[in-house]
């Protein structure tokens, strides 16, 4: 079937994908919620609002995304960020985790500035390959809003910008 289909639209429409999927699920629970009577209509508007939370979460996921081809691959193995680049690499885990910036000015291009607790740093290219699973995993860091992270990458600010930083550890 991928034989018939060009292989710029085949990659358009993976990127796409979760608002496709959040757009039909949509149309069946207004489907549902207009041509239905009883518990099948709510169940129908039910659907309706779950897809469009889900368009919402999939068009935050789109802008995030770049599209790759950039230098490098990141992979993302539950807590822990491994970026192989041309030229440096290295490991971060999020519960090492001190900062978060983007750095627009950061050789090659725009970049993810990640400072660990032990100071050490890990730069990745917003658009290296597979960045786009960094979404998820800037998700779980407490008090970070997506929200502001897609914002700064959809509007390049000239300087760095932090987007999160880790809150003062208590002592017992």
């Amino acid at each position: 079937m991928s034989d018939f289909i060009r292989p710029e639209l085949l990659r358009s429409l993976r990127r796409w994908r979760e608002v496709i999927a959040a757009a039909l699920l949509i149309a069946l629970g207004l489907w549902w919620g207009v041509t239905s009577f009883g518990v099948l209509r709510w169940l129908g508007v039910a659907i309706a609002i779950c897809g469009l939370a889900l368009a919402y979460a999939g068009s935050q996921r789109l802008r995030f995304n770049p599209g790759g081809g950039g230098p490098g691959v990141v992979t993302v193995d539950e807590a822990r960020l491994v970026y192989y680049g041309p030229e440096t690499g290295g490991v971060a885990d999020l519960d090492l985790l001190h900062r978060l910036e983007l750095d627009p000015a950061a050789p090659p291009g725009a970049s993810w500035v990640l400072t660990m607790e032990t100071g050490e740093v890990l730069t990745v290219p917003v658009n290296a390959e597979g960045a786009d699973r960094l979404f998820d995993l800037f998700a779980r860091l407490p008090g970070l809003r997506s929200e502001a992270v897609v914002n700064a990458l959809s509007h390049r600010p000239s300087d760095a910008v932090t987007l999160w930083q880790a809150p003062p550890r208590r002592l017992h």
